[in-house]
């Protein structure tokens, strides 16, 4: 008889470890492969319970994270929207710098993102350097640095748009048709 009968990968390994004269036993099969399941569904759980512990995994944990870092809970949030609304929380931890702010938009965004100050103004700018547009999760950014940041510090945001000049002859009608209008300067 085969593995192939085995519905589950660690009974399998289990049987393997077995004496040769059960090799025919369909009741020591079906036990083994029971036993096996259970198995799998363990380290599955295992697993799945690992994964929670990094922000960057969790899904049901997620919520824990959010109430330990106090940041209101909304599931109907994507999830990864979510995920850097926390990771950008752990970030923001220390003393208010250009490299902090820097971390956490980052996180927010996952693309480039360059910070410069205007003290003569006493104000900080924010500019989106990879990202085309308004990044979704735009106002969690916002209240994310306005907790980190002092408060006589104004902050402006700055985001690349598509131009004429980068679409004319480059881009195809029907690939302009499938690009989001608030990517190009001046879409709503």
């Amino acid at each position: 008889m085969s593995d192939a009968a085995f519905t589950s990968s660690r009974g399998a390994e289990l049987f393997s470890y077995l004496p040769a004269y059960y090799e025919f036993s369909r009741v020591i099969r079906a036990d083994v492969d029971a036993k096996g399941a259970e198995m799998d569904a363990l380290y599955s759980a295992l697993n799945e319970t690992l994964e929670q512990f990094f922000v960057r995994t969790a899904t049901w944990g997620l919520e824990r994270w959010e109430a330990e870092l106090g940041i209101s809970i909304d599931r109907n949030k994507p999830i990864e929207q979510r995920r850097s609304l926390v990771e950008s929380k752990l970030r923001g931890a220390g003393t208010f710098s250009g490299r902090l702010v820097k971390n956490v938009a980052e996180a927010y965004d996952g693309g480039k993102i360059d910070v410069s100050f205007q003290p003569a103004e006493w104000s900080f700018s924010v500019k989106f350097l990879d990202t085309v547009g308004v990044p979704p999760n735009l106002d969690d950014l916002k209240r994310v640095i306005e907790e980190i940041k002092p408060a006589h510090l104004a902050v402006k945001y700055e985001f690349k748009y598509l131009l004429i000049r980068e679409i004319d002859g480059v881009m195809s009608l029907n690939e302009m048709e499938q690009t989001q209008l608030s990517k190009f300067a001046g879409g709503a």
